[in-house]
């Protein structure tokens, strides 16, 4: 049975490793054009959170390194992304950018670090992270889904 769960665990890395290279197409496009267009960075900064959050949870959590690992990809790719965001967006939305960034990636994760780290101990903190963790997933996954109801609101 540990032979299974690790084989889907590893399923689930490359898929989520495909997932997180999913908007090089877009950032060759920045890269080329010198200009972030119309993009938000908001999905980047908040992917950032999630993967630094589940890396978090996957060192303080017993065998859980392929989530530690996974994670960890995300963590190096989504600033690679920022970076690049910050790099060719018009000055009023590179400071957004950087500010956000460091109230979300800096700020609250480390308010979520500390705290854990501080108050909880062992399965209490665990607990704590993979539920901030799981709560950040519902939003950034459902968050679009929001958005189409809305407009489907509007059209009707």
């Amino acid at each position: 049975m540990a032979e299974l769960s690790f084989f889907i665990g590893v399923i689930g890395n490359i898929i989520s490793i495909l997932l997180f290279l999913s908007p090089v197409p877009a950032f060759i496009r920045i890269i080329k054009h010198k200009s972030t267009e119309d993009f938000s960075s908001i999905p980047y900064i908040c992917t950032l959170l999630n993967c630094s959050l589940w890396t978090y949870y996957g060192l303080i959590k017993s065998g859980e390194y392929l989530v530690a690992t996974v994670n960890g990809f995300g963590i190096v790719v989504e600033t690679i992304y920022l970076t690049l965001f910050i790099i060719f967006a018009p000055k009023t939305v590179r400071i957004k950018t950087v500010i956000l960034a460091g109230i979300m990636d800096v700020v609250m994760l480390g308010a979520a670090i500390g705290v854990t780290q501080l108050a909880m101990k062992g399965e209490g903190r665990i607990n704590a992270v993979g539920i901030m963790g799981a709560g950040l997933n519902i939003v950034m996954y459902g968050s679009p889904l929001a958005a189409m109801v809305d407009n489907v609101q509007i059209i009707c």
